[in-house]
């Protein structure tokens, strides 16, 4: 008879953690919108394509870029990010 498989979660969260979602703005106008590319492959096509639309809009905007996709972005750019910026998008592309 076979063993049965043992699955691990990694994040060791007995229960996880429950955030109540942030309002979002009614209006970008006067806002600076943060736009953050992750690293992956042709991901910033599509991130420089929102940031010409906010352009055109006359929305500030600010380029962040993580240092690898593979790792969680550091937490001195979260907290430049949060200084920052009103609004984040994170964009990534396969």
């Amino acid at each position: 008879m076979k063993e049965p498989t043992i699955l691990l979660d990694p994040t060791a969260e007995r229960a996880p953690a429950v955030r109540p979602l942030l309002a979002r703005p009614d209006s970008l106008e006067g806002l600076t919108v943060g736009i953050l590319d992750i690293s992956k492959a042709r991901g910033n096509v599509f991130l420089d394509r929102l940031d010409e639309q906010f352009a055109a809009r006359g929305i500030a905007v600010r380029r962040y870029r993580k240092p690898t996709f593979t790792r969680v972005a550091p937490t001195a750019l979260k907290q430049q990010i949060a200084a920052e910026c009103n609004v984040v998008i994170e964009g990534l592309a396969d």
